[in-house]
């Protein structure tokens, strides 16, 4: 099972409420890397379940794949058994004839159902993708926003933002 995508920042908000306290630049820094944590939360919520939701959908594929493997085996066996009452010029049964047809429908049925949860499997593990990197952005962001709340150095405060602009496309892109 993957990982939950942790956002481990608990130390530098409290080093930004600290300088919060002293209004102006750092209460600026502090609220935006406060709404820039929630969007982190979100992301890697998001994340998280995109990623044990593809986990289902491939493990339901493999189970169908399985299915379709049983079917293949008993639609072998029964395409040896009509083979050799044919070489023997022996009259099929037709309820042999109808579950050789039966068992061709059903994996025909077995296959897509497979492949359709394997594609769904891979595009939520693309947007799964999306999202860890929109919650790397957000962390850098967040840790950016906090040394420039330490320094006072508005650039770094800036690139946080620019950063974290960066993180919201990817959540904007791993949810559409």
């Amino acid at each position: 099972m993957p990982e939950e995508i942790e956002v481990p920042t608990e130390h530098l908000h409290e080093a930004m409420e600290e300088r919060a306290h002293e209004g102006g630049f750092n209460l600026q820094v502090a609220l935006s890397s406060a709404l820039i944590a929630v969007l982190a939360a979100v992301c890697a919520l998001f994340a998280g379940t995109f990623a044990n939701e593809a986990m289902l959908n491939q493990l339901k594929a493999s189970d169908q794949w399985s299915f379709y493997q049983a079917k293949s085996i008993k639609s072998a066996i029964l395409g040896s058994k009509l083979d050799l009452m044919a070489s023997q010029h022996h009259t099929p049964d037709p309820k042999d004839l109808a579950k050789a047809e039966e068992y061709k429908k059903d994996m025909e049925d077995i296959k897509t159902k497979a492949e359709g949860l394997e594609k769904d499997s891979e595009d939520l593990m693309v947007k799964h993708e999306l999202l860890a990197k929109g919650v790397t952005l957000f962390q850098v962001a967040i840790a950016l926003s906090a040394i420039a709340a330490l320094t006072r150095r508005r650039f770094l405060w800036v690139a946080g933002l620019l950063l974290s602009v960066g993180g919201s496309a990817f959540l904007f892109l791993g949810l559409r």
